[in-house]
């Protein structure tokens, strides 16, 4: 990164000297009772202009100002080639040091300053560059966790350094907290040079991760920043990687394509069942038992958007009313919008049973009714990775259309799918599943049809008789919600 390296390429002739310790005091003389010009922070570089006593007379380039740090509290360095493979060994002891990112930052800047053209286009220019996106990475991270009110102020003053150093951030609110993002510039260029199937893994899985997408970004901006996602996902060569390293990259491509499958048909483009189909194969290919403590988060995230909208992988058919029973048919409304009809062998597409449009994306292939033909169940989803639940339900002679959402939370992902009817028109199962404002919930549920009420559920279907013994055969065969 020669381009961001500006202070240590002016420094380098001079001799330059990279603050150790965080709390470091420039002093105006050689003297610890001397008074104090600045506080350093780790990571921070100086100019070296002489020694005294045990102090080193420094210039400090971002301060624009001169004086004096304790030798023990830097580290010198001349920014050679020869000095280059010290500077790496001591990035990759630090790479592996939490709290010490600024200073790892530094190095791995000295190190891509002092290390030859040659040798930075190669292997160890890309395990170099891999450590400066990891320690970015976890700096970002650190600091969007909230910590306490003294590391607070520490980790202002590590992200501020890095900065120094060409190291970009950007703030986005997810879930209602702020996240601060390392830009990913380390990580691309690691894509480009012959770097280990591992550290290229690792550049992937940081480069899209669903945290650091800008929700400001317009619905045709969002699509083509999943389309090159899923492209850097592909640059992985997951063969001979550890078990737990290749599922989280499965992972996460389960996790995008199923996205682009419901941006596919959201915008009428092709391949929309394509990519549903791929990201049903992903997830079917990650083995739980070799799942980390960690990951068992984003396997269940990346499970209910898969599920949300696997119905892309279903070809749509036209509705056809047979003799007394409904049918769905789907027509344009309003600019955006999609008309749900509920017709019969009576009630063509002008005088419906039901209408009730919807900006939400309407699957009709899913429909499904009762054996009493007075009951039909249709998936609808309104944003990636929320499927609701529409119930039709026949009332005296009127029909009436009530939607089912995956939980009463700020819609996060979920989805909530009929499972099976149970005999008798009063009943029909549901599963549900949801992630949002911190909290995960998945249950298999017996609901009346009368009132929409749950009348029974359960964390597993086997607990549950009707589940046993009505569920869905295509359910059980096309739904991850049994896993």
């Amino acid at each position: 990164m020669p381009a961001t390296l500006v202070a240590l390429a002016a420094a380098a002739a001079l001799n330059t000297a990279i603050v150790t310790t965080d709390r470091a005091v420039l002093r105006a003389s050689p003297r610890d009772s001397a008074p104090q010009q600045a506080q350093l922070w780790q990571g921070e570089v100086l100019e070296v202009r002489g020694e005294r006593l045990d102090f080193l007379q420094v210039w400090d380039p971002a301060r624009e100002r001169g004086g004096y740090v304790k030798a023990t509290q830097v580290r010198r360095s001349a920014l050679t080639a020869a000095e280059a493979p010290e500077l790496l060994a001591v990035l990759r002891f630090l790479r592996e040091a939490p709290g010490a990112e600024s200073l790892g930052i530094a190095v791995a800047a000295a190190y891509l300053q002092a290390a030859p053209a040659e040798t930075l286009r190669g292997a160890d220019g890309a395990e170099a560059l891999d450590a400066l996106g990891t320690l970015a990475d976890r700096l970002a991270r650190s600091a969007s966790e909230g910590a306490a009110a003294g590391r607070q102020a520490t980790l202002t003053a590590h992200l501020e350094v890095a900065g120094r150093y060409g190291v970009k951030f950007a703030s986005h609110e997810h879930d209602g907290r702020m996240r601060i993002c390392y830009d990913g510039d380390a990580f691309r260029r690691v894509l480009t040079l012959p770097a280990t199937p591992q550290q290229k893994a690792n550049a992937a899985l940081a480069l899209t991760q669903p945290e650091c997408i800008d929700p400001a970004l317009q619905p045709l901006q969002r699509h083509e920043l999943n389309a090159w996602r899923a492209e850097v996902l592909e640059r992985v060569d997951t063969t001979g990687l550890p078990a737990h390293v290749k599922h989280r990259v499965a992972l996460r491509r389960a996790a995008v394509w199923s996205t682009l499958a419901y941006e596919r048909a959201r915008l009428a483009e092709t391949g929309s069942g394509a990519a549903a189909e791929r990201a049903l194969g992903e997830l079917a290919s990650v083995r739980p038992g070799e799942l980390t403590d960690d990951d068992q988060a984003a396997y269940h995230d990346a499970a209910i958007r898969v599920n949300a909208s696997r119905w892309a992988a279903v070809p749509a058919v036209p509705g056809v009313a047979a003799g007394t029973r409904p049918a769905v048919l789907t027509r344009p409304g309003q600019p955006g919008e999609t008309c749900v009809l509920l017709v019969d062998a009576k009630h063509d597409a002008a005088n419906p049973l039901a209408r009730r449009c919807t900006y939400a994306l309407v699957w009709p292939q899913s429909a499904s009714v009762n054996r009493e033909g007075t009951a039909v169940a249709l998936a609808v989803q309104p944003m990636e990775g929320w499927r609701e639940l529409w119930l039709l339900r026949q009332q005296g002679r009127q029909w009436a259309i009530d939607v089912l959402p995956p939980a009463s939370l700020q819609p996060g992902a979920g989805y909530a799918e009929f499972a099976g009817w149970v005999p008798g028109g009063q009943q029909v199962l549901v599963a549900r599943e949801a992630r949002g404002e911190g909290k995960y919930r998945r249950s298999y549920e017996v609901v009346s049809l009368a009132s929409l009420a749950t009348q029974r559920q359960a964390g597993e279907p086997g607990a549950l008789g009707p589940f046993q013994r009505w569920q869905d055969a295509e359910w059980k065969r096309m739904s991850v919600a049994v896993r």
